[in-house]
């Protein structure tokens, strides 16, 4: 009994902030639709690699933080050491302080140099990068917050904190990017300054975010300090090991993300020099991809949000029961955390491929469809991909084999650039290239990892139900939404009223098929 509901705890927490990652997802979605086309394609591909910079820096300095954080308070609270549990707190506090300020002086006084040395042929990108520095420090700080809490086993604070930090972030977005490429309509560097008010808007969205979690601490402050006063546990641990312990559990983390943030660099950077050492024009370089940017990472970024929910739930959760030792119950975790993300991950890449065309006309007009719609085609079981990556990477973190992520990943990515370079370079596959490669870095890492997890903890996940259904389902769903499209197609010939009906079918043509297989015991 206790088994079932510590299991069903965390998959309601994970829900909760599954949801919230949803719902942050489609305000992200929603605000770069008007966002792509103020800024223009050109001005789009500058806030990628803006964005790229931004999130390999975030990674190196504090990336690792809030699941450090997670990780170790619920340890120690997991067996009633609170006052150790508070200082994990305030250690991580400070690391965040000194890692964040350090990486976000780094990154404003870095920015031309690496504008004149990486991004040569995004002249510009420098601009948006500095308005994104203290973006850096503001997200480690807010970090240590968000894990605190979720080490606690609730995730509320971090889903309305998302939330209210990505309204922030879209409406600032908008209205400075609108700004800005006004006032330099005229200049060489428009699109430059219309990124920048991108991530102007992400600056002060994370500062909300901040904002609202220290509001939460301290009203919770004193609740947290009865549990202090109450604290008989004869284990005192002195700060300095502490800090060791923070800084053994972040790295492997920061590694292990690093080398995924680092892929997406390194294929721009391949990208640029190949296709321009074979005369490609240096727009075209930039629309496509802009393009890859927007018509696939933005959207099959969306359904991915659940599986980073669920690993963040489903990660304090696992370290409760490795602390008291009930390993049945890791695996029971497991699976359940994958049965629920292929609920989602599965429909989500059948439903990018059949309405991915319609889906790129409604929100990105400004890019071609065609070009959008065969990357999805090519590249949307991605999301299962890196859906199972993600929680099977977050599984092993949880039973301390923080390494082995690492290590999987490393040899994800030197696969990665060997594929990719040999496409770019000796097939006529263009952007899709570097499409196949997103789809495969994560398969490696996948299989490497489930390996791992049948070693240590002889975790098996139980096909026909977890996989076949929902698959089956999806199929369903594929074939009447697609229907669907043409006919209200034929019928009104718009493209968002066939598109919003046939959202509605593929609704039903996935969740009634489930609900008869549910009726019927079968799942």
């Amino acid at each position: 009994m206790g088994q079932k509901n510590g299991t069903k705890n965390f998959i309601i927490h994970g829900g909760i902030l599954a949801m919230a990652g949803i719902l942050v997802r489609i305000i992200g979605l929603l605000y770069r639709i008007p966002m792509v086309n103020i800024i223009t394609p050109d001005g789009n591909g500058i806030y990628g690699r803006a964005f790229e910079v931004y999130n390999i820096v975030l990674v190196m300095s504090s990336y690792g933080l809030p699941m450090a954080v997670s990780k170790l308070v619920s340890a120690r609270v997991s067996v009633k050491q609170f006052k150790n549990a508070h200082k994990v707190f305030v250690a991580a506090l400070i690391v965040s302080l000194v890692s964040g300020g350090i990486a976000a002086l780094l990154m404003f006084f870095g920015a031309d140099f690496l504008e004149q040395n990486f991004y040569a042929k995004y002249p510009g990108v420098a601009i948006p990068l500095k308005v994104l520095s203290p973006t850096i420090f503001i997200v480690a700080v807010l970090g240590v917050f968000r894990g605190f809490y979720q080490g606690q086993g609730t995730m509320i604070p971090t889903a309305i904190s998302q939330i209210a930090e990505q309204i922030v972030n879209a409406i600032v977005s908008i209205f400075a990017a609108y700004t800005l490429v006004k006032i330099y309509s005229g200049s060489i560097n428009v699109g430059a300054y219309g990124a920048a008010g991108g991530t102007l808007g992400t600056a002060l969205g994370a500062f909300a975010a901040l904002l609202f979690v220290i509001f939460l601490y301290v009203i919770y402050r004193p609740t947290f300090m009865k549990k202090l006063h109450k604290d008989v546990s004869d284990v005192d641990e002195k700060y300095t090991n502490i800090y060791k312990i923070i800084a053994l559990t972040m790295l492997p983390i920061i590694l292990g993300q690093t080398f995924y943030q680092i892929s997406a660099v390194i294929d721009s950077v391949m990208w640029g020099k190949i296709m321009g050492s074979i005369g490609v024009s240096e727009s075209v370089i930039k629309i496509s991809m802009g393009s890859y940017d927007s018509c696939f990472m933005i959207l099959i970024s969306l359904p991915m949000g659940v599986a980073s929910a669920m690993s963040a739930s489903m990660l304090p959760s696992i370290v409760a029961s490795k602390a008291k030792h009930l390993y049945s119950e890791i695996t029971t975790k497991i699976q359940a955390t994958v049965k629920a993300n292929m609920l989602i991950a599965i429909p989500s890449a059948v439903g990018l491929i059949v309405l991915g065309k319609s889906i790129i006309e409604a929100l990105f007009p400004a890019y071609n469809s065609a070009d959008g719609s065969m990357m999805l085609k090519i590249g949307a079981f991605a999301v299962v991909f890196y859906t199972l990556s993600t929680v099977t990477s977050s599984a092993l973190q949880g039973i301390d084999k923080m390494n082995i992520p690492v290590i999987n990943s490393c040899i994800s990515l030197i696969v990665h650039i060997i594929l990719v370079w040999s496409l770019l370079k000796f097939t006529n596959l263009g952007i899709y290239a570097i499409v196949i490669g997103s789809e495969t870095f994560p398969i490696i890492i996948m299989v490497l990892n489930l390996v791992a997890l049948y070693k240590y903890v002889g975790y098996k996940q139980e096909l026909l139900i977890t996989l076949g259904i929902p698959f089956i389902c999806s199929i369903i769903m594929g074939i009447t939404s697609g229907l669907a499209y043409k006919l209200m197609m034929y019928l009104s010939d718009i493209n968002l009223v066939a598109l919003v009906f046939a959202c509605a079918v593929a609704a039903i043509g996935y969740f009634l098929p489930i609900i008869l297989f549910k009726k019927k015991g079968i799942y």
